[in-house]
C-alpha cells in the first residue's frame, strides 16, 4: 500500500474502505501476519489500535525525521506501520507479559538500519508507557588504554570491533543490575571521535526504573560455530593465517555467551547479501567526501569491510542464527536500498 498521500497530521478518520485495504494488506503477507500474531479474528482490533497510535506519536516522529534522517515523515510511514508499529506493540507487549525489565537484542550489520529502528521504537515505547533505554554494544567498548594495550598483546586486533575488544563483564553487570530494577544505574557511552578516531568512553549516562532494553550491535546474540567451518571457508578468509584469526576470534565468542543470555528475544536485521554491506560503506563515505568531509578511499575501505568480514563471516555467523527459535524471536530482510522487506519468524524465511 501507498501512505504517503495520508496527512495525519489532521487526525484523519479510519473510513470502512481505507480500513478495509489496510486489512486486506495485512492478511496478505501470510510471514509477517504470523511473526506479528496477525489474524482474521483480531486483524479489525490490530488495525485500529495502530491507527490511533500512528495518530499519537506522529508530533514526535515528523520531529524525528526531520533531525535525524532528513526525510519528511510521509516517505518513512509505510515501514512506520508496516514494521516499527506492529514491533513496538510486540515488545509491549512481551514486556507485559514476562512482568520485568524486557531486554530485546537487535542484530545488523553497517547499513541495516539499527539506530534508526531504536530511535523510533523508542519514541512508540515511551507512548505506550514504557521506558525504553537504547545500548549499542559499541558502548561496550574497552577504554583506549585499555585497547592500546590488548592491541600490544594480539597486534591483529588493529581495528575496535571484533570479539575481544568489548567489556563484557561491564555489559554483564549492566544488564544485571536493570533485571534487578536498581535505583540508578550508569550506562557507559562511547564517542567515536576521540584520540583522533581511536575513541574512548565519555560521561555515562545514569538511568532508572528502565522496562525495556534495545540492546543493538553488529555481532550481538552471535554464537561460536563449529572450528572445522575455517577449513574451508568463504572469501576473504583465505591464508593461514586469516583462518587462525577466525578461529581466534570464534573462541573469543564464548566470552560473550553470559550476555547473550540475558537476552530476552532476538531480531536479525538480514541484508538479502552481505556483500551489500561493502557498498553501504562505500556510498556513506562517498556522501561524507562530496560534504568536505574526510573520508576513506574505496580501497580503504574494501579492506576495512574485508577484517570484519576474516573476524565474523555472515555466511558462517548469521545463517545459522536464521534456522534456530532460540535465541532468534524476528527476522527481517534488508534490500539494497535499506529498505525492509519480508518479515518472519526463524526456519520460514528463504536464506540467499
Amino acid at each position: 500500500m501507498d501512505y504517503s498521500g495520508i496527512n495525519w497530521e489532521f487526525g484523519i478518520e479510519l473510513n470502512p474502505t481505507w480500513r478495509q485495504q489496510v486489512i486486506n494488506a495485512a492478511l496478505a503477507d501470510n510471514l509477517r501476519a504470523k511473526a506479528f500474531g496477525i489474524t482474521s479474528e483480531n486483524v479489525d482490533e490490530v488495525i485500529e489500535n495502530k491507527f490511533y497510535l500512528l495518530q499519537s506519536i506522529y508530533p514526535a516522529f515528523t520531529e524525528f525525521c526531520h533531525t535525524n534522517l532528513q526525510k519528511l515523515p510521509q516517505d518513512m510511514l509505510r515501514v512506520l506501520w508496516e514494521y516499527w508499529l506492529p514491533l513496538g506493540i510486540k515488545m509491549a507487549s512481551q514486556r507485559k507479559e514476562i512482568g520485568h525489565p524486557f531486554i530485546q537484542g537487535i542484530l545488523g550489520g553497517q547499513g541495516t538500519g539499527k539506530t534508526t529502528m531504536c530511535g523510533v521504537l523508542q519514541i512508540i515505547l515511551h507512548e505506550l508507557g514504557y521506558k525504553c533505554l537504547n545500548l549499542s554494544l559499541d558502548d561496550l567498548y574497552k577504554t583506549y588504554s585499555e585497547r592500546l594495550i590488548l592491541q600490544q598483546q594480539d597486534p591483529r586486533l588493529i581495528w575496535r570491533g571484533p570479539p575481544g575488544t568489548h567489556d563484557v563483564d561491564l555489559g554483564l553487570d549492566i544488564l544485571n543490575k536493570i533485571r534487578q530494577v536498581k535505583e540508578e544505574i550508569a550506562i557507559p557511552r562511547f564517542d567515536k571521535s576521540l584520540h583522533k578516531g581511536i575513541g574512548d568512553r565519555t560521561t555515562p549516562e545514569l538511568v532508572h526504573n528502565i522496562d525495556i532494553v534495545l540492546f543493538e550491535g553488529w555481532f550481538v546474540g552471535v554464537q561460536p560455530i563449529n572450528p572445522q567451518a575455517f577449513d574451508f571457508p568463504p572469501t576473504p578468509i583465505i591464508t593461514e593465517a586469516d583462518k587462525q584469526f577466525a578461529r581466534d576470534m570464534n573462541m573469543r565468542l564464548h566470552d560473550y555467551l553470559p550476555m547473550w543470555q540475558k537476552l530476552d528475544s532476538l531480531i536479525v536485521l538480514y541484508p538479502q547479501d552481505y556483500r551489500l554491506s561493502l557498498l553501504w560503506r562505500k556510498q556513506a563515505e562517498h556522501k561524507m567526501m562530496a560534504k568536505g568531509k574526510p573520508g576513506m578511499s574505496d580501497e580503504q575501505i574494501e579492506t576495512f569491510v574485508h577484517y570484519f568480514w576474516c573476524t565474523l563471516h555472515p555466511e558462517l555467523f548469521i545463517k545459522p542464527l536464521l534456522k534456530s527459535p532460540i535465541p532468534v524471536d524476528l527476522v527481517i530482510e534488508i534490500n539494497s536500498e535499506h529498505g525492509m522487506g519480508k518479515v518472519s519468524q526463524p526456519g520460514n524465511i528463504d536464506i540467499i
